[in-house]
């Protein structure tokens, strides 16, 4: 089965199940509160239903667009836009006949079981697989920083120990802690002696701006594994068992001088040169990225160690699997909400991603570690979306129930129309742009 193919199921298995438990979270507190459901679907029916059966009072269905879901009830006005039925005189069985904290109950359900889904995952996934553990001495040759991180005070080389005083147990996890939280020190060990950096208060947005990722790399020595068709390395001659000694000037020992080298010493569409030993012999070639999609030698490392990281796997009892689950799912949600203040800049705002940006972090194999890992996740930024304060959100209806507490008046259902509308506009004009980016991109990296 082509990987595309997988990739597209785990995506519309995770969605589904999302979907589901996110629009039971509305339907069974309306229904403890005997407010009528009239739908309940997966995914939107637009003219047409895959699948429709009515029981009871409520028509269970599954639309022909993979875009959502929802439950219609009754005398709520909602993306339905029932006017006809909101002219009516209330009904007892109606949301709008039911008391303010009722409706809130109801409105706050789908984002409480995604967080709770979420949560519960990780707790699962953490008894049964246990975790791992390596800290910035458990990599022989420390680690390789870009420029970015150069300039706050890191070597080539260096072992993460401390982060703001703590141990980092996962040190690959430093460029992520360094974007997404706020650090204000980290303890290195270099040549055998500690080394504590004052880390500058704008390190994230700088790090975001020049395009660090978010893992860091561990350094290895290596010799050429592969060699991409049609790459600078390819028309150079570089095969596979060549030593890469140099690029642009720049000494290459481990993997990370390579890529350092490519990112920070090469330019494109200007000739680098590039030292490498192959049969013996000690080259000197002149390369260019001219015409090149991305700045990239275009060769496979394979390391020439073994045991140059150790990895330790944990095992954890069910009372330690809920703590750390729960930890883990806060820091998910917290990273997540910091993210939007890269959103909102001109770069943050050409990488919002639509659904094939979301489809691309499930496995393209029957991987059900990771499909689960990543379906807590989604469960937990579905969460803090849907909360958003946005008319046509569940965070929209909230807002507007919480005025309704606090003041004691209830919005118009003229006004709550109007913001409804406009709600929906928003949302649909952000997921035009999210996906055209997709699109454009694809584009980009197909013919371009």
């Amino acid at each position: 089965m082509p990987s595309i193919i997988i990739t597209i199921i785990n995506f519309l298995l995770s969605l589904s199940f999302l979907i589901v438990l996110h629009e039971l979270g509305h339907f069974i507190p309306a229904r403890l509160f005997k407010t009528r459901v009239e739908k309940f679907y997966l995914f939107f029916d637009i003219k047409y239903s895959l699948f429709k059966k009515k029981i009871g009072d409520t028509v269970y269905g599954i639309g022909w667009l993979p875009l959502g879901g929802y439950v219609k009830i009754s005398g709520m006005i909602d993306e339905s836009m029932d006017t006809e039925a909101m002219a009516l005189p209330p009904q007892p069985w109606e949301f709008r006949s039911k008391p303010a904290w009722q409706r809130l109950i109801i409105m706050l359900g789908g984002v409480i079981v995604n967080v709770i889904v979420g949560f519960a995952i990780y707790i699962i996934l953490i008894f049964n697989n246990g975790g791992q553990e390596a800290t910035g001495t458990d990599y022989k040759y420390g680690w390789g920083f870009p420029e970015t991180l150069e300039k706050e005070g890191f070597k080539q080389g260096d072992q993460v120990l401390l982060v703001n005083g703590d141990t980092l147990q996962q040190a690959r996890a430093l460029h992520q802690r360094l974007i997404l939280r706020d650090t204000k020190t980290v303890t290195v060990l270099r040549d055998g002696a500690s080394v504590t950096l004052a880390i500058s208060d704008d390190i994230g947005s700088k790090m975001f701006n020049d395009g660090v990722p978010i893992n860091m790399q561990y350094r290895y020595p290596f010799v050429i594994d592969s060699v991409a068709p049609s790459s600078a390395a390819s028309k150079i001659g570089i095969a596979p068992g060549a030593k890469i000694i140099s690029v642009a000037g720049y000494p290459v020992n481990f993997y990370t001088d390579l890529v350092y080298a490519m990112n920070h010493k090469v330019v494109m569409d200007k000739p680098f040169t590039v030292v490498y030993k192959q049969n013996g012999e000690i080259v000197t070639k002149e390369a260019s990225l001219k015409g090149a999609k991305k700045q990239l030698l275009g060769v496979y490392a394979r390391p020439t160690e073994s045991g140059i990281e150790n990895v330790k796997q944990l095992n954890y009892s069910f009372g330690e699997s809920v703590v750390k689950g729960i930890d883990r799912g806060y820091w998910a949600m917290s990273d997540y909400l910091t993210q939007f203040k890269y959103i909102f800049t001109k770069k943050g705002a050409s990488q919002l991603g639509g659904f094939g940006t979301i489809a691309k972090l499930y496995p393209d194999t029957f991987n059900w570690l990771q499909f689960w890992e990543t379906t807590a996740w989604i469960s937990l930024v579905l969460a803090i979306m849907n909360i958003l304060p946005i008319p046509a959100l569940d965070g929209g209806h909230v807002m507007f129930l919480l005025y309704e507490i606090v003041t004691g008046r209830k919005p118009g259902d003229k006004f709550l129309e109007r913001a409804q509308i406009t709600g929906i506009l928003i949302l649909l004009t952000l997921m035009v742009y999210a996906n055209g980016n997709d699109l454009y991109k694809w584009i980009m990296e197909r013919f371009f």
